[in-house]
């Protein structure tokens, strides 16, 4: 019987196919890549104790942010939503979180999928944002009834990748070739396509009620949106990217600048304005018309502590004050004001650690060794922190992995152009999202804990010292 590839190896060959295309699709996207690349070169360069961070578990974090991305795509239906969880099982990849953007003005809700164990986010951290349209928050009864047929109609996975993906349920896995081919055949679902299914006033009538709106039903499928290099300093790629022919949005989404980075900020440039056409009838006979779209956009992220959930609430809570500070102000007076607002959050890992605000992953440090263990705290929080002060144990904040649903939305908006963001109202449908997903979304906090927990339990035992010490 021929060698199942590994899911890994699986990620790791659709994410470099992904950016291939896209860079094709995409050209700005190059040099996006380029110019992130030049970037991190230089923080490393002048940052020894930012290099040490990154090389300290076996290099394998520096590793992983020279191939690291996320990508965005937007669904319409439940079973495509359901065939896409498929898809990414393949590949390694779990629906982790439950993102709701109805009160952001954004009329869909939203996972993660991305691997959740530690080798694999080692070896490849490859995620997608993954959003479903809402077909209730139409407020239009006839407009709500087009979509859906619309949507009903249209396949957006091959014949081919539906077979391989029943191959993979009923044989545990997928040999070489077949694993390829899957690559091939799942590409073509994220491609982008010129031709619109709709005509030209249809297609408006939907723009109109909401440009995502558009975006999802009028296509043959969910072209990837964008694409997402990690930085390591992105108010230097922010400052850099007009010297490189590329316009930022005016503000960085997220957190203010810190000496510790915590979860996400990002940002990007302006939607593409791309030319498609649609299908038309005139005097009896077929033809096209010419029109554009924007939905396709170039994104960069930075990537910090993930934070506990007692952490979060703190952040949501500064977030949430630090509105009115913050309304209306862009670019460097925003963020100002951000930092301003955000002085109440500690900016220092040992008060992060000890105030239980962020989360870490522990290791001996090399050649250390316990040689009076008599004399260490039985208090488990205390033993561990005189263990890193007699510089035994060393502990570093483990990167967050996730999404923000204000960042999203703001990322959003921005690409949207004015206009683009509606009022919905809040409502609990985490539950249907869920049952369309056919699987319960992985809680992010307790993955994050219990690799914390873990690394500790795994550093304990490597120093001979009792699990509940």
């Amino acid at each position: 019987m021929a060698r199942h590839v590994s899911c890994d190896d699986i990620r790791t060959r659709f994410s470099s196919a992904m950016s291939d295309m896209y860079r094709t699709e995409v050209p700005q996207y190059g040099t996006l890549l380029k110019l992130v690349a030049d970037i991190n070169a230089q923080t490393l360069y002048h940052n020894t104790r930012g290099e040490d961070a990154l090389t300290t578990r076996g290099g394998s974090e520096m590793a992983r942010i020279e191939i690291e991305r996320h990508g965005a795509i937007r669904l319409g239906t439940p079973g495509e939503l359901h065939t896409m969880r498929r898809v990414f099982a393949v590949m390694g990849m779990s629906p982790v979180g439950y993102y709701d953007l109805a009160p952001a003005g954004m009329p869909v809700h939203a996972t993660a999928f991305r691997p959740v164990t530690d080798e694999a986010l080692a070896r490849n951290p490859f995620r997608v944002f993954t959003s479903l349209l809402r077909l209730e928050l139409i407020e239009d009864d006839d407009l709500r009834a087009r979509a859906a047929a619309i949507l009903e109609r249209r396949q957006i996975f091959t014949d081919r990748l539906l077979t391989l993906l029943d191959r993979f349920d009923s044989e545990g896995g997928l040999n070489d070739e077949d694993a390829t081919a899957f690559v091939i055949e799942a590409l073509e679902t994220f491609r982008w396509h010129s031709h619109a299914t709709v005509d030209a006033e249809t297609y408006h009538a939907f723009h109109q009620a909401h440009r995502l709106i558009a975006d999802v039903v009028c296509f043959r499928g969910p072209h990837i949106n964008h694409l997402t290099p990690r930085t390591l300093d992105i108010d230097a790629t922010q400052q850099a990217m007009p010297e490189w022919g590329i316009t930022p949005k005016a503000t960085i989404e997220g957190p203010p600048r810190r000496n510790c980075p915590i979860l996400l900020r990002q940002t990007s440039f302006k939607a593409l304005e791309e030319p498609i056409l649609f299908p038309a009838d005139e005097g009896g006979k077929s033809g096209e018309e010419s029109g554009t779209h924007t939905a396709r956009f170039g994104e960069i992220e930075q990537r910090g502590a993930a934070l506990t959930r007692r952490g979060r609430k703190l952040y949501d809570q500064l977030l949430a004050a630090s509105r009115d500070a913050t309304h209306g102000l862009e670019g460097e007076a925003q963020q100002r004001a951000l930092r301003d607002a955000f002085l109440d959050f500690p900016d220092d890992e040992t008060t992060l650690r000890r105030e239980g605000l962020a989360w870490f992953d522990y290791q001996p440090n090399e050649g250390a060794s316990v040689t009076n263990v008599a004399a260490l705290p039985r208090d488990r929080g205390a033993l561990v922190e005189a263990l890193i002060e007699q510089d035994v144990i060393r502990a570093r904040p483990i990167t967050y992995e996730d999404f923000l649903p204000v960042s999203a939305a703001g990322i959003f908006r921005s690409n949207l152009g004015e206009g683009g963001a509606q009022q919905y109202a809040a409502t609990d449908s985490r539950a249907e999202f869920e049952a369309a997903l056919g699987a319960a979304v992985e809680d992010e906090f307790a993955l994050y804990e219990q690799r914390s927990e873990r690394s500790l339990s795994d550093c304990l035992a490597q120093l001979g010292l009792a699990p509940d010490a």
